[in-house]
C-alpha cells in the first residue's frame, strides 16, 4: 500500500478503536505448531509494518513491526500460513503498536505458566 493510500485509511477510520496484535495468541500458536520462522505483520501493509518475531526456536526482539490499526488486521504468519491474530485495544489496554513480546507471551512460548 503507498502512503496516500495509508494515509487516506487512517484518516477515514480516525476515531475507532484499534486492532493491536495479540501477543499471547501469537505465542500459543508458536508453541502448537512449533515453526521455523514466524513474523507478524499488518494485512495489505506488510512492506512496512512487518517483521520476523520468531525464528531457530526462540523469540525475535529486534526487528521492525508495527502492529496496530484502526483498518488494517494486525496478522500471524507461520512457515508461510497467515492468520488474523489480534485483540481490541481496550482488551490489553498496556499493548500498543510498539509492543514487543510481553512477559505473559515469552512465558507462554516457553511453556511456562504465567
Amino acid at each position: 500500500m503507498d502512503t496516500l493510500a495509508a494515509f487516506i485509511m487512517g484518516e477515514v477510520n480516525r476515531g475507532k478503536e484499534l486492532m493491536v496484535f495479540d501477543w499471547n495468541k501469537a505465542a500459543e500458536l508458536i508453541l502448537e505448531r512449533k515453526p521455523k520462522e514466524a513474523s507478524a505483520g499488518l494485512r495489505g501493509d506488510w512492506e512496512w509494518t512487518g517483521g520476523t518475531i520468531y525464528k531457530n526456536g526462540s523469540p525475535v526482539t529486534d526487528s521492525y513491526t508495527y502492529l496496530s490499526s484502526s483498518w488494517a488486521i494486525p496478522e500471524l504468519d507461520l512457515d508461510g500460513n497467515t492468520v488474523p491474530c489480534y485483540k481490541m485495544q481496550s482488551e490489553v489496554p498496556n499493548w500498543d503498536s510498539h509492543t514487543k513480546w510481553p512477559q505473559s507471551a515469552l512465558n507462554i512460548v516457553k511453556g511456562e505458566n504465567e
